[in-house]
């Protein structure tokens, strides 16, 4: 059942909505609906269903459901049915490799300039979320903050803009984080990274910020093989050649790196 057109992260956290037609309702209600895996890889949409279920005729549906297939959420079969993709390993790498690149130069400006309001601001966020960590039920209200996290590191280079390309581009990446967040131990360590990468930028260590957010975002992807095992109907494999993979970073190696550059 639709959630009462509850939009996307965008709008709930305070980003004006794309579109406030009955067209963009439906795509906001449903992208959120497959992004938050409640309608998972596989599910078949039926437009006569889900205009009744919204309320609305087959005219949006069908809208919403293009812009969907345009975002790769969606499998279009003219004249038969429309269902859920699966995650594309692929573009989930691709995702990632966009991500990291501005991310990371988001990070290092901000710590070249370090800005004590922004800087508390992050804090804030990061303060909310810990009183979730472990709390599986509240996993999409602190899949919420997490965005807002991000969103406000943007916001702080004035990027808006990137960030929303950026989510625009990442269905197939969040997917993949939202099967991974309710394990045990995944919240804390989004929140200790958030809390490294503000602590970079506080010191003006651009260097340790560069890093501190390289390895922050490299969590799902480094398990990516593992989380393929578990749900393998998920998943559609990786055309990418292994080489081609984007490096698993950890702690470990954001130490090794650090010593590597002072040598």
């Amino acid at each position: 059942m639709p959630t009462n057109f509850i939009p996307d992260d965008s709008v709930t956290l305070g980003e004006t909505p794309q579109a406030s037609t009955a067209a963009g309702r439906v795509y906001d209600d449903l992208r959120l609906r497959i992004l938050a895996m409640e309608l998972p890889p596989g599910s078949t949409l039926s437009r006569p269903d889900l205009a009744r279920d919204y309320g609305v005729s087959q005219t949006p549906v069908r809208e919403a459901i293009q812009r969907l297939g345009q975002d790769g959420l969606v499998d279009i079969f003219p004249q038969s049915r429309t269902v859920v993709t699966r995650i594309d390993v692929t573009k989930l790498y691709e995702a990632h490799f966009l991500r990291t690149a501005l991310e990371v130069e988001v990070v290092r400006r901000l710590a070249g300039n370090p800005d004590a309001g922004l800087i508390g601001r992050l804090r804030a966020i990061v303060a909310m979320q810990s009183t979730l960590v472990g709390n599986v039920g509240q996993v999409s209200y602190f899949n919420s903050l997490d965005e807002t996290f991000h969103r406000t590191l943007f916001g702080g280079v004035h990027q808006i803009g990137l960030h929303r390309l950026v989510r625009a581009r990442s269905g197939h990446l969040t997917r993949a984080r939202r099967l991974e967040l309710p394990m045990e131990g995944k919240m804390r360590v989004i929140v200790d990274g958030h809390g490294r990468v503000i602590d970079a930028i506080e010191a003006g260590d651009a260097a340790a910020a560069d890093e501190a957010m390289r390895v922050h975002l490299s969590g799902t992807v480094s398990r990516v093989d593992a989380l393929q095992i578990q749900f393998p109907d998920y998943f559609r494999p990786a055309e990418t050649e292994p080489s081609q993979r984007p490096p698993v970073r950890t702690k470990n190696t954001a130490k090794s790196t650090a010593a590597a550059s002072t040598e």
